[in-house]
């Protein structure tokens, strides 16, 4: 049986976190939302046009996963996308709370069309493993919340294409958690893929135990690293970009989760090596010289 929050802690922990959201600029201005189930289907959620890191008590809406508001104060009302939270949790019923913000750098891989697939960090294969990319959705349409529908039971977050990111959990702070480790997850990838240009990628012997200690962990969720095999028939999935320098352990490459009609953009390649190549090159005009 779900332990469900009192309504006051619910909410003192959506202030706290929203407060933290912003402080950590995961949004600008009135962007984001937050919520949290305190009965199997009433939930709280932040309101519409209230910036996430200013919100008192009085703020948060009450309503049902049928869509009633059942706050009294009329004042403020829910944002358009608590769809795809009560989507999240009508799909997945051990989600107990759902995060949607826009930090920057995992917005960027959403807007980019590169999912957080790469086998780098052990911490994001353990605690969150991959996350995939929803097809792109007109906001507050039916759209958004069909679009993360696939993703709500297998995975633990899922970046929103040309949006931002959504996380889940089974309480409110694993619900923030995995939002802040999702943007870590792509500053790390940020940084091998695109300023340092390589990386090391893990092997297969070294990704099986992590997958065994994040069972453990009883997170069940989070998708199969890229260097593994993905044995998804999911006709909304196309492939994402591979492993950075390729993968080595004799796995499918190309079946790696990548949401639906967001443009496939190609794997990057390191920087490194076409510097390599400009070195050869020059390095064979002189030795020709020379000569």
């Amino acid at each position: 049986m779900a332990n469900f929050p009192s309504t006051f802690e619910a909410k003192e922990q959506i202030l706290e976190i929203g407060r933290r959201m912003y402080q950590k600029g995961f949004v600008a201005a009135n962007d984001g939302n937050i919520s949290c189930k305190i009965a199997p289907d009433v939930i709280l959620t932040t309101p519409t046009g209230v910036s996430k890191g200013f919100m008192d008590q009085d703020m948060i809406v009450k309503m049902t996963l049928d869509g009633e508001v059942l706050s009294d104060d009329s004042k403020y009302k829910p944002s358009s996308e608590v769809k795809m939270h009560i989507r999240a949790y009508k799909e997945n019923p051990e989600i107990m709370a759902v995060t949607h913000a826009h930090p920057p750098v995992a917005t960027s891989f959403a807007i980019a069309g590169i999912g957080l697939d790469q086998p780098i960090l052990t911490e994001a294969i353990m605690g969150l493993g991959s996350i995939p990319i929803a097809k792109y959705a007109t906001p507050g349409t039916n759209e958004v919340p069909d679009s993360i529908a696939p993703f709500c039971r297998d995975y633990n977050a899922v970046l929103l294409a040309n949006h931002g990111a959504l996380t889940w959990g089974t309480s409110l702070m694993q619900a923030f958690y995995r939002l802040e480790s999702v943007e870590y997850y792509a500053t790390i990838m940020m940084y091998t893929g695109n300023i340092i240009g390589k990386a090391n990628p893990l092997s297969c012997e070294q990704i099986a135990p992590l997958l065994e200690t994040r069972a453990k962990l009883g997170i069940h969720g989070g998708g199969i690293p890229a260097c593994a095999v993905n044995t998804t028939n999911d006709k909304d999935v196309i492939p994402a970009s591979g492993p950075i320098g390729g993968c080595q352990c004799g796995g499918d490459k190309s079946k790696t989760v990548y949401g639906g009609n967001a443009s496939r953009q190609p794997a990057p390649q390191p920087a490194r090596s076409e510097i390599d190549n400009l070195v050869d090159q020059v390095t064979n005009e002189i030795l020709a010289k020379l000569r």
